[in-house]
């Protein structure tokens, strides 16, 4: 696994690092993915999890106070406390709490009962653990998606945030999507953020939470530091 900081970038602190799949030889997640199959993907989800909160807890995460963001394959979860029972016995040997676990799913998956899926974020709330829908804006579901089940926290689709700073359409769409989460409940987190005028836009959007090469990019089996632009005090007032 490979770890990318997600900031709070109002209190300038780290307040997830996402867990990443890398191959053994340095392949990239894309790579990596490109060999699940219907046939490996739940042993592919579940040595996933483990290597993430093995590999976390081994480069430090429980000392830094941060919270460790999984990406699960919904299709592979056949039952949600039974695939669960790998998960929780890994962080009790490595004494990782629980309540700081979020488990994250790409709505760029086809999901081919929704249904089930609302069943298992409903479940991983229920045990503690906050979810998250990630590429928000992309792929099969959006809106109706949001609409159907509700996570406690969404990533922007990287669409969204690229040259946000110079596209009033973008602009406008983020700022909805805020107004619209935030009478949710529901946190928004930017990601794919690599220019400081997309990350000066996203501030003065309201957006708390960044990730992002700009930041950060990801350590293999480390938790890398980042790094914060300089902002002109009247950007932050």
């Amino acid at each position: 696994m490979a770890f990318q900081p997600i900031v709070d970038v109002e209190t300038k602190r780290v307040f997830a690092f996402e867990a990443l799949a890398r191959g053994s030889n340095g392949e990239s997640a894309g790579t990596v993915l490109s060999r699940v199959t219907p046939d490996n993907r739940y042993a592919f989800d579940q040595q996933c999890r483990v290597a993430a909160i093995r590999d976390a807890v081994a480069a430090g995460i429980i000392d830094t106070g941060a919270r460790l963001s999984i990406n699960f394959l919904p299709n592979a979860v056949y039952s949600p406390m039974a695939c669960i029972q790998l998960t929780l016995k890994t962080a009790r040997e490595t004494n990782f709490p629980t309540d700081r676990l979020i488990f994250e799913f790409t709505e760029n998956e086809h999901m081919a009962d929704t249904d089930h899926v609302k069943t298992i974020i409903a479940a991983y709330q229920q045990m503690g653990f906050a979810t998250a829908i990630d590429d928000f804006g992309a792929g099969h579901a959006g809106l109706g998606l949001l609409a159907r089940l509700q996570t406690d926290l969404i990533k922007l689709d990287m669409e969204l945030i690229r040259g946000i700073d110079a596209s009033l359409p973008r602009r406008l769409i983020v700022e909805g999507v805020i107004r619209m989460m935030s009478a949710m409940g529901i946190t928004v987190i930017a990601e794919g953020i690599e220019t400081v005028a997309e990350y000066r836009a996203l501030r003065a959007a309201g957006v708390r939470y960044m990730q992002g090469y700009l930041l950060a990019r990801p350590g293999f089996r480390c938790l890398p530091d980042f790094t914060l632009p300089e902002l002109p005090e009247a950007a932050v007032a």
